[in-house]
């Protein structure tokens, strides 16, 4: 296929805008996770679990590690931001929450576009990630 034949493909605004926010959230979450990273490491905090016995919950499911270690399911490691094994949550938080903002932002360049169908899919999209996130969603645990 010679070059007048192929179709230039150009990302829209909203695709480089959800991009470079996508991109500097991952920044932000690598960065802190490196950060929080090298404090369990070289124990600045220390951990919630003690090293000397963390191989004794290798082998434990979820709840049974969760029972075991006396921890409570879902956002309650936001308490426990204090011992270097949890404070590793922020970054992770970051990295899957990213998207949300991503969505949340293209919204007004969607509405400005008078795309109407994805401004609304963009909105449910927050709507739906938000609430997963929150644990309104959760089924089981």
């Amino acid at each position: 296929m010679s070059a007048e034949q192929s179709p230039m493909l150009e990302a829209s605004p909203e695709q480089i805008l959800y991009a470079k926010i996508l991109e500097i959230g991952m920044y932000i979450g690598l960065l802190i996770l490196f950060i929080t990273f090298g404090l369990y490491a070289f124990g600045i905090l220390d951990p919630y679990i003690p090293l000397d016995k963390i191989s004794q919950y290798w082998s434990y499911s979820v709840n049974d590690y969760l029972e075991h270690a006396n921890i409570k399911a879902g956002w309650s490691w936001l308490g426990m931001l204090k011992y270097g094994d949890f404070i590793n949550f922020v970054g992770v938080a970051i990295l899957a929450g990213v998207t949300i903002f991503c969505y949340a932002a293209i919204v007004p360049t969607l509405l400005k576009n008078n795309d109407k169908v994805y401004a609304i899919l963009a909105v449910l999209e927050v709507i739906i990630l938000s609430a997963a996130a929150s644990g309104i969603l959760a089924v089981g645990h």
